[in-house]
């Protein structure tokens, strides 16, 4: 499960980016909820990702 969470993290950061980018072009950016789950998407794929690269560390 450990080497799956790294590609989840870069998997989570590109959805984010993907769901802000279309919030733009179907014009919801009046809408808070839409760019907080994105914003959510990376971050969490962030946290997912550095975690997965510190497991993997020896030090």
């Amino acid at each position: 499960m450990k080497r799956h969470l790294k590609g989840i993290g870069l998997g989570l950061v590109a959805l984010g980016a993907l769901t802000l980018v279309a919030s733009q072009l179907a014009g919801w950016t009046d809408h808070n909820w839409v760019q907080l789950a994105g914003l959510g998407l990376i971050v969490a794929g962030i946290v997912g990702h550095v975690a997965a690269l510190k497991g993997e560390s020896r030090y």
